[in-house]
Formats: structure tokens, sequence, C-alpha cells
């Protein structure tokens, strides 16, 4: 037997490796949902985790853990690989299947399993928009998955939220970017995936009655391309309107994407013509660490990081790290420092900031252009922070403020 791991468990080695997979006795495994497969695929507990444990063969076994290793380093949605057991043999010499190990993903549930329970009109649309949003992450990212389908993906509640996962990376290949045609034949897999196992749940007597197969399959495909449009599209703004730039970035923040820098040219007629860079949540906060030094959270660092996307495009600069400098010392620190020395036990610099750039947005969509920052901050001072409580009161500690 031989074991290919990152981080070995040494419970592993005490799990029957000589008795084919379908043949593992009950003590070792662990009831759990799971969706249809061509391979066998068992549940076990070891310490305090599950594992799924899947029969294949060896270059499929190390192709796929290559692939879910490396989406694991990009932060992408998927199931965590654990190790290879190859070279196998039972206690007579027969040889045995090789094995792919992942962490189970706790709290989650195949969505075969949930199209197979009444849901609510406003659950089924939430579902298939993170499925959707999956795809399209996908696809950003460059992953061609090749068989996305309801036992492929699994679904978590995550406060408060709704994520879809991958799970099988077998079919996968990961590229530095995908044509429209490759986008395309992965999108038609998962409709004609996804509509035959709704027929299979259907026929079984499985699939609720309020359930359309085609409907299903068809609305997951339309929610793709509305989400990918939005996401992609070069957008057209007047030079008087930058402040639109903003609203573009918010509303792709409401879908649940972040925006990781933004393409900004002219073009002949004076207007911009904008393209975003999109990316998982989760970026922000340790990209604008790198840059800046400051420490925020994952809403204060989007915020900030906006507007020092937004300063670098007008500002026509091509290195990243000079502009960060810049930003930080003509635009955060000279705002941070406009705040009287009375004002400042309210709130830390950070949330200051991102608050005087919400207090901006509001006050350019009201006047239809771009206000600017000085009439902004002084308009935040005057009108909101004066009337807020000391939050370093409320806290019970000293904070530091800049400047």
């Amino acid at each position: 037997m031989r074991i290919t791991s990152a981080l070995v468990d040494p419970a592993l080695l005490d799990l029957p490796w000589s008795t084919p997979l379908v043949e593992w006795p009950a003590q070792h495994l662990v009831a759990l949902p799971q969706g249809i497969s061509r391979h066998v695929v068992r549940f076990v507990r070891l310490g305090g985790y599950v594992y799924a444990v899947k029969e294949t063969g060896e270059r499929v076994a190390e192709r796929e853990y290559d692939l879910l290793r490396a989406l694991e380093r990009i932060d992408f949605p998927t199931v965590e690989a654990v190790a290879i057991v190859a070279d196998r043999q039972t206690d007579t010499g027969e040889p045995l299947d090789p094995v792919l190990i992942t962490r189970h993903l706790q709290f989650s549930l195949p969505y075969r399993a949930l199209f197979s329970h009444t849901l609510r009109p406003e659950t089924m649309q939430r579902l298939l928009d993170a499925l959707a949003a999956l795809l399209v992450r996908m696809h950003l990212t460059g992953f061609f998955w090749g068989d996305c389908s309801l036992s492929n993906t699994l679904f978590r509640r995550d406060a408060g939220a709704f994520a879809a996962y991958l799970v099988d990376a077998e079919t996968g290949a990961l590229h530095r970017s995908l044509s429209n045609g490759q986008r395309g034949e992965d999108l038609e897999i998962a409709r004609v995936n996804i509509f035959g196992e709704a027929l299979d749940l259907q026929a079984a007597g499985l699939l609720h009655e309020s359930i359309d197969p085609e409907a299903v399959c068809e609305e997951v495909v339309q929610r793709y391309e509305r989400l990918w449009h939005e996401i992609t599209y070069e957008q057209q703004i007047e030079r008087e309107a930058r402040h639109d730039i903003e609203g573009r970035i918010r509303g792709l923040n409401e879908l649940g994407f972040d925006v990781a820098e933004i393409a900004v040219s002219t073009i002949d007629d004076g207007r911009y013509l904008v393209r975003p860079k999109v990316v998982d949540a989760g970026y922000h906060t340790r990209r604008l660490l790198r840059l800046t030094g400051l420490d925020a959270e994952e809403n204060q660092a989007r915020r900030l990081l906006n507007d020092l996307d937004a300063y670098r495009a007008e500002s026509d600069l091509t290195d990243e790290q000079q502009a960060a400098h810049r930003w930080l010392t003509e635009v955060f620190e000279p705002v941070v420092r406009a705040v009287p020395a009375h004002l400042r036990r309210k709130l830390e610099p950070q949330e200051i900031f991102a608050q005087i750039i919400e207090h901006k947005w509001l006050l350019s969509r009201r006047a239809g252009r771009d206000v600017g920052m000085g009439p902004a901050v002084q308009s935040y001072l005057a009108d909101v922070l004066v009337h807020r409580p000391d939050e370093q009161a409320v806290l019970g500690v000293e904070l530091r403020t800049a400047g």
C-alpha cells in the first residue's frame, strides 16, 4: 500500500485497505446523503472529521487530486483533497483499485438530495442562483468542469447565505482562461446532466411535483448567462458621471462578487470604458494589507480598495504599488487627518474612511455627478459623525488614530 498525501492522518492506516470498498464493514462507515456516481464511494469518520473515499483508476485519482489541490490554492469553493491510496492488494494478493480521499464538507448536502424535498419558491431561486454563481466563478477562474450535475454539486448554508461547492473534478481541466466555446460546452453539459437527473428523480417518484425538470435546467442556464453578462460586459460611462464606476462595483458586490481591480480607458468622445476584474469574497483584506499596511475588515477593505482602484485608473498609474503609496499619502491619510481630534474617538480610521466613501456615493447619486472628496468629508463630519457616540467609550479600549 502506498499513500500520497500533503497531510497524513495516522488513523488512515487503520482502515481496511485490503478489502474492496464495496465490502467495507459497517463499523467504519458513516451514513450520509450522496448523489449518484460511476464509482464506489463510502464515507468514514476518523477523529473529528468525515472523509469521502472513492475507488477509481490510479491516473484518474492522481489527476483529480492535483486539480483539487490547485483549486484549493486559489480559494475555489471545492472539497479538500486529502490523499491517494495506491498499490492496494487483498489478503490473497489480488490487486485492488486505488482510492481518492477527500474531506467531507461539513453541513453540506448534494443538490440531488435537496430536490427530493418540498422547496419553497424563494429557496429554490436561491439554490439556482448559488449553482449559477459556482459555474460563473469556475469559468472566471479558467476551470472547465465537464461534469456539473445535481450529484456533483454540494449545497451549504453559510451565515445566512447559500453556497454551492464542486465535489468531483475527475473530468475537469484548469486553463489560463476559457473561450466562449469552452464555456458554452460546459454549460450545455450542465444543462443536460441536470435535466437527466431531475427526470431520474421524477421517474423514481422522488422529485417533488412542484418542480419541472426542464424549467430547472433552463433556469440555471439563464441565470448563468445574466450573471456572466453583468460581470464581464464593458460599460461606457460619461466623464462627468464617474461615480457610476462605483455603482457598477456595488452592483457586483450585491451579486456576491468582489472586484480585484478595474480597467478604465477613454474612448474617442471622452467617455470612459470600464471593465472589472472579478474575484471571490475574502480577497480584499489580504490585498489591502499587502498594498498599504492597513488592516481592515473585509467590507471595509473592499470599499477602501474600490476607492484605491478608481484613484489608480483616474491617475493613469500602471504600477500598483506606486498607486497604493500615493493613494495612502494623498487620499486616505489627508481624509483621516481632516477629522478633528475630538471626533476621532467616534470610530477607527478605516471605518471613518469607509463611511465617508459611502457618504460621497450617496451625495454623488443625489447630485447626479461626482461631488468630490472634500465636500463629502465636510458633509460627513457635520451631518453624520458629530452625532455618533464615541465607539472608544462603548468598547472600553484605547483606539489608535492616524496623524
